[in-house]
């Protein structure tokens, strides 16, 4: 059975879906002529045809579609062709019945199973059902993974690349991730500190710190010359006075100033006897002067050192490296200066008083800290040229570890929930797609068996004279349905035998077209099928047909629908359209409705409002009678401009000749000017008595002659003391007069 149609960007239907919902088993649709009713025929009859609109089957189960349409009459009533023969299940072999009987309650039997399986699956409308649940749960989840997208995008985001933007691919990464990264688990401090080098601007290869060298000048802490008391000869004569008075650095200084002044003492200013010159020169020997020379080297070679050493070390403060703790090493560049200075000043009085033992400020300690700053700071630098001649391994690696931080720091009690609930739904989807499956193989095998089943009963010929009694007693007598030459198809007859499709009146064609329909419903037009379930749709069926024969198609559809509330037949659903308000009271006609549509039945409107159809839904029969059709057009507020004139007109053509006793020209009298003019036109039919859409085109039809129309037809009732009976008709759209 149909449950809803939805139409879009077909025929008068726009661009919204306008929506058949809740259909039931029997289903009236009432519009006038051109509003859209033989697209929905059309729509059902093949859906295929129709990509921009839908046809909504219970539990997916599609059935066989008959629509008498006028694409049926014009297909089947084809002058140059026979109708097909529509065979019917015989009466004579009752065994094959009854297993044609039983096969179908076993069809109708898998029928329901997929129908049950099918809302299991996917529900009433193919978003429920355990395939909803998933959905939910897919949802839920991708909510989950956008919020721990969120809480980590603005330092992280490149891990994130191609997935930034959608929730659903990002939810697909976390998903892909799960089964698959084996990633170390970092702190999030450690992936945001490693995100600030590898996803930064494209890092350059970094030059190692030389080391410092400082051998050397270490080695100058350990002169023997530091610790060796430089004086002269002990055998001289004047040493024992030199060394008893302990001034050999004094003498060895006023040496230079005897010399100068040739050899005048010069502190008594005394003459001095040459062997005091000899003494002297014998007291400070050549080991003296050695020695002398190597405090001066020392010196030399200390400071000469040192300088080169501070200057490497001001070097590399002055070009620092981004790996290196320059502010330590500035401090213990400071330390080293202060030791060197200190050593030079101890040295200089090292060579000022030869025969003073001194001792160095050790630097090692300071240099061996500038050394494990330097080599702290070039094992970075290695790990950063090493990274930076793997940027990408290293990308990739530190976006795997993003993701595994997510996976199990942020998502891992969702994905673990997650996973449980959707290896259970997936089961069962799958379980269920496979009932289906194999449920539906069932099915077509069931069919292929009652189909073979009714080849061996079926016959045209009870077709022919059930239509043939039927034109008969409905006084059809120039013609009659026969068999043609083939066995398979029909012909239409005159009494001489001559073919009399081709002279059949548009009433008779219309007729015959019917009978063959409905007979065609309860058989096939092949030699299977004829136990098919069926939806039926019959639109507009009886156009240029009499009264009399629009009360017999009436009442032979009414008769299906017996069949389908009964549900004893193949016809499971019914859609009749019309635009004869006559037809469509006789087909509705139902002692059991009282206010509002049975729970098996739906009424619909369709209008055009301008140049889009609209489809209305109402509660009950929305036709009561023509002239009640009429008022409630005048109700309306969304109204034909161009029609109204002439509903008007009718209305008051109806209403006063019931009446009686109206003189049109009394009740124009009392109106003036414009107002009269259009009192003139609505009371016309007195003049002609037939009225059509376009009368009195003197008058521009717009929204103010529209109005214009309404008040005078309000003012011909009220002057003419009917007022009540116009607020009656009105209903809510009364409007009480200021």
């Amino acid at each position: 059975m149909i449950e809803s149609i939805a139409i879009a960007n077909i025929a008068t239907y726009g661009s919204t879906p306008e929506t058949l919902g809740g259909l039931s088993q029997i289903n009236f649709i009432f519009g006038a002529n051109g509003t859209g009713k033989t697209t929905v025929s059309r729509i059902i009859a093949d859906e295929v045809k129709y990509p921009s609109c839908s046809v909504t089957w219970k539990g997916g189960a599609k059935l066989q579609p008959l629509v008498y349409n006028r694409d049926f009459v014009e297909k089947n009533f084809n002058p140059s062709i026979d109708l097909k023969g529509v065979f019917t299940l015989g009466d004579q072999q009752i065994d094959t019945l009854d297993r044609i009987a039983t096969a179908k309650v076993e069809l109708d039997k898998l029928t329901e199973k997929i129908e049950s399986l099918t809302l299991t699956l996917q529900g009433n409308d193919g978003a429920g059902g355990k395939k909803g649940e998933l959905a939910v749960l897919e949802d839920e989840l991708q909510t989950q993974c956008w919020a721990a997208y969120a809480k980590h995008k603005d330092k992280l985001s490149n891990a994130f690349e191609g997935v930034r933007n959608s929730k659903k691919e990002f939810k697909v990464k976390v998903l892909k991730e799960l089964g698959s990264n084996t990633a170390t688990l970092l702190t999030l401090a450690e992936l945001e500190k490693k995100a600030e080098t590898i996803y930064g601007l494209t890092p350059t290869p970094e030059q190692a710190i030389t080391a410092i060298e400082c051998t050397n000048l270490i080695s100058h802490e350990t002169s023997a010359i530091l610790k060796k008391r430089v004086i002269g000869k002990d055998d001289v004569d004047i040493a024992a006075m030199i060394k008893t008075l302990g001034n050999s650095d004094w003498v060895r200084q006023g040496r230079l100033y005897f010399e100068t002044n040739e050899n005048i003492c010069p502190f008594c200013q005394q003459n001095t006897p040459e062997s005091f010159a000899q003494s002297l020169n014998e007291y400070f020997d050549v080991m003296f002067e050695t020695d002398s020379k190597a405090i001066d080297n020392l010196m030399t070679d200390y400071s000469a050192d040192a300088d080169r050493l501070s200057q490497q070390v001001s070097s590399i403060i002055a070009v620092p490296s981004k790996f290196l703790d320059i502010e330590k090493l500035k401090i213990e560049k400071d330390l080293l200066d202060s030791r060197i200075a200190i050593n030079i000043q101890r040295l200089a009085g090292k060579k000022k008083e030869p025969s003073q033992s001194v001792e160095l400020e050790s630097i090692s300690n300071v240099l061996n800290a500038i050394t494990v700053l330097i080599d702290a700071a070039n094992v970075l630098i290695v790990e950063h040229n090493r990274m930076v001649k793997n940027l990408s391994r290293e990308r990739d690696l530190l976006t795997a570890q993003v993701w595994k931080y997510v996976l199990e720091q942020e998502l891992k009690t969702n994905l673990t929930a997650y996973s449980a609930k959707s290896n259970g739904l997936h089961s069962a989807i799958t379980s269920l797609g496979t009932q289906i499956s194999a449920t539906t193989t069932d099915k077509a095998n069931k069919t292929v068996e009652i189909r073979e089943l009714e080849k061996q009963t079926t016959s045209i010929q009870p077709t022919i004279d059930g239509i043939n009694a039927l034109l008969s007693s409905f006084g059809f007598h120039g013609f009659a349905l026969a068999k043609a030459a083939n066995g398979t198809s029909y012909k239409l007859v005159r009494e001489d035998g001559s073919d009399a499709k081709s002279t059949l009146s548009e009433g008779e064609k219309t007729f015959v077209t019917f009978l063959y329909f409905y007979h065609l419903l309860k058989g096939s037009n092949s030699e299977s099928g004829m136990t098919t379930d069926r939806v039926v749709v019959f639109d507009d069926p009886v156009s240029s047909l009499d009264s009399d024969i629009l009360f017999i198609v009436g009442s032979l559809i009414k008769g299906l629908f017996d069949e389908v509330r009964s549900e004893t037949g193949h016809i499971k659903q019914v859609f009749v359209l019309t635009h004869n308000v006559y037809f469509h009271k006789e087909v509705s006609f139902n002692t059991s409705r009282r206010d509002v549509a049975l729970k098996d039945e739906t009424f619909w409107i369709i209008r055009k409002s301008g140049p889009l159809s609209k489809l209305d839904k109402h509660q009950s029969n929305p036709i009561k009678t023509s002239y009640e059709l009429l008022w409630s057009e005048v109700r309306k507020t969304e109204r034909s401009n161009l029609t109204i004139q002439n509903t008007l007109r009718r209305i008051l053509e109806n209403y006063f000749k019931f009446f009686g006793g109206v003189d049109p020209k009394d009740v124009c009298s009392k109106f003036t000017g414009k107002d009269k003019i259009i009192c003139n036109s609505l009371l016309s039919w007195v003049n002609d008595g037939s009225h059509y859409a376009h009368d009195d085109l003197y008058m521009s039809i717009d929204h103010t002659t529209v109005d214009a129309n309404l008040n005078v037809f309000r003012a011909i009732f009220e002057k003419s003391g009917h007022g009540a009976h116009y607020k009656m008709m009105m209903r809510d759209a009364f409007v009480e007069p200021e």
